[in-house]
């Protein structure tokens, strides 16, 4: 059923050109187990978006100059797509906020976030956000972002003390029209990124790299102001864990 919601430095990076099926991934030594802190699956229609997980991470549609998301088939339940691409002066925005909390911030430890997305080559443009918790200019940062015409996903991690970016960049595409599974892992020194199960990408981080800021966690975007690096497809199954 269909329905509408209203509501620094860069440091290098290396892909991966083949791909790794992901248990073959390098994870730190046995520990407790992984938690899911966060997760999002879009099938109600409400003005407030359930966290699944239990951990109550209510999310809210906030918006600017009309933005809105609306509900869309996916498989046996619904999606979220967010406005298509824009060029004009001032275009919509919307995003999906809950405040920050202390179990969001991973700190120096093993987590991994993602999502599902749809994306078509015509709606690709030089930034768009799928999740983030903080800035990475003013404060630190987990994000995952599809960014450049060719669509190809990268995760981000930012240092609360250092201002380095550290990027996983994937070596392919998901801007095809077609769903495809995102995620970012983050084990012990390692930052990678997985398309469809499958490693795409990797990048080094410092094994003390800790991500802990006051920001909300943000879906579709910084937020619903300009220049938000708005997402122009449709999201679901966001989820983030720690362990």
């Amino acid at each position: 059923m269909r329905s509408s919601w209203f509501g620094v430095f860069l440091v290098a990076v290396s892909t991966v050109a083949g791909a790794v099926p992901a248990p073959a991934l390098a994870g730190a030594a046995a520990g407790p187990p992984a938690t899911i802190i966060a997760r999002y699956a879009f099938n109600r229609s409400s003005t407030s978006i359930l966290d699944e997980s239990g951990h109550g991470h209510t999310l809210r549609v906030i918006s600017g100059h009309g933005g809105a998301v609306r509900q869309v088939v996916h498989g046996q339940g619904s999606a979220l797509a967010f406005p298509p691409r824009c060029s004009k002066e001032v275009c919509p925005h919307v995003a999906l906020q809950t405040p920050s909390s202390a179990d969001l911030n991973p700190g120096s430890r093993n987590f991994a976030y993602g999502a599902d997305v749809l994306l078509t080559p015509e709606q690709t443009s030089t930034g768009q956000n799928v999740v983030q918790k903080g800035y990475s200019t003013t404060s630190s940062q987990w994000k995952l972002q599809i960014d450049g015409t060719a669509g190809r996903p990268s995760c981000v991690l930012v240092d609360h003390k250092r201002s380095a970016i550290r990027i996983a960049t994937s070596s392919v595409s998901v801007a095809d029209g077609r769903w495809h599974s995102v995620q970012c892992q983050r084990a012990e020194t390692t930052l990678t990124v997985l398309i469809d199960g499958l490693l795409r990408g990797s990048t080094a981080v410092p094994a003390g790299l800790s991500v802990r800021n006051d920001r909300p966690l943000s879906i579709g975007g910084k937020g619903a102001f300009a220049n938000n690096d708005q997402f122009n497809g449709a999201l679901d199954n966001v989820w983030m864990r720690v362990g």
